[in-house]
């Protein structure tokens, strides 16, 4: 099952939408990065599900409706709802926990919906997740450890870049994980970012 279609589902399983709204709402669920999806893949994929018969059409969204652009196709004011089998699918979605889970596009849609997925499973992503960003993050330190005379400048801040990013995402994992254990629920808010900028540091583009 592809990551956009398990994201489907799980919309839907919210409640009825049409494609133009469905759209909208896989970016503020997942993410801008993840979510910039083209009409010419979600139409195609919302056609799967009505085959494998997981979706079905529910109508269509009078053209007067302010929240469809007046310009939108036919195909942006259909109106879809998820189906028996689709639910039952998806709730077969949310119990899995195995490595295709760890990836960087599947840990982000099933993280989306870690409100619906049982505690266990939750631990098991996350534990996952966490070896697979360690794992990455070894592999960049050998490289710095190896190779960082023979790159330049540009590719080591890249290289670096990179390692402190498994490093927070570790970290970051990590306070989930305990979370689980101990049967808390990650904070809604977070402490704003400082206002006081990091110091520059010069890069000479003839130095590694």
């Amino acid at each position: 099952m592809a990551t956009l279609e398990f994201a489907i589902l799980g919309l839907l399983h919210e409640g009825p939408m049409h494609g133009y709204e469905l759209r909208k709402q896989l970016a503020t669920k997942l993410g801008a990065i993840r979510a910039a999806i083209s009409y010419g893949t979600l139409y195609p994929t919302l056609r799967r599900l009505q085959v494998a018969s997981w979706i079905t059409e529910a109508g269509e969204t009078p053209a007067t409706d302010d929240a469809v652009p007046p310009l939108t196709s036919r195909r942006g004011r259909v109106v879809y709802k998820i189906t028996a089998e689709g639910k039952e699918r998806f709730g077969e979605l949310l119990a899995e926990a195995g490595p295709e889970t760890w990836e960087d596009a599947g840990f982000g849609v099933h993280f989306a919906f870690f409100a619906r997925t049982d505690q266990a499973t939750r631990l098991r992503i996350l534990e996952g997740r966490r070896r697979k960003v360690e794992e990455r993050r070894e592999g960049l330190r050998d490289v710095l450890a190896r190779a960082a005379e023979r790159l330049d400048a540009y590719t080591l801040e890249l290289q670096r870049h990179g390692l402190d990013a498994c490093e927070r995402e570790v970290r970051w994992l990590e306070e989930l994980i305990a979370n689980e254990r101990s049967g808390r629920t990650p904070p809604t808010t977070r402490p704003g970012p400082s206002t006081t900028p990091p110091p520059s540091r010069p890069v000479d583009p003839g130095r590694p």
